[in-house]
């Protein structure tokens, strides 16, 4: 399970160190591409075929599915990790996600943990606990009780 925040510095060729915790569960490599809201999204492999075969699975005559599968299928990378635990954001994902030097970078769950520029992520998220209580009730709508 992929969780916490963790904050890290991207250095100037582009690398940027994956938490050691995340590392032991990602094992040799895994799979970035661009997220929602300006971020990036990272899969363990296991969680990039359980992606790839949901995205596979949608209509290919819907245009918004074609513009999606370009956009995530285009930028994505494996990204392998160097002899410190690093990684290289390539130009393009970087400039998806605006990402400056300071960066966080936060557990999503089971095979997956998401890239954020830190000034954009705290805006992000000083948002998201002004809304906590509105978010609570839509996900009970959905039939997610806590």
């Amino acid at each position: 399970m992929f969780m916490g925040t963790y904050e890290h510095t991207l250095d100037t060729k582009n690398r940027l160190i994956i938490p050691a915790k995340f590392r032991n569960q990602l094992g040799d490599s895994f799979v970035i591409t661009k997220g929602n809201e300006q971020s990036l999204h990272a899969y363990s492999q296991v969680g990039w075929e359980a992606f790839e075969n949901k995205l596979n699975q949608l209509p290919s005559n819907n245009p918004k599915v074609r513009q999606y599968k370009r956009a995530v299928l285009a930028g994505a990378t494996e990204a392998e990790f160097d002899k410190q635990g690093r990684i290289v954001i390539p130009m393009n994902l970087k400039e998806h996600a605006v990402l400056n030097k300071e960066v966080v970078i936060i557990g999503y769950g089971e095979n997956e943990f998401e890239i954020w520029d830190a000034q954009h992520f705290k805006q992000y998220n000083t948002e998201i606990t002004e809304n906590f209580d509105d978010i609570s009730a839509e996900l009970a709508d959905l039939g997610f009780e806590i």
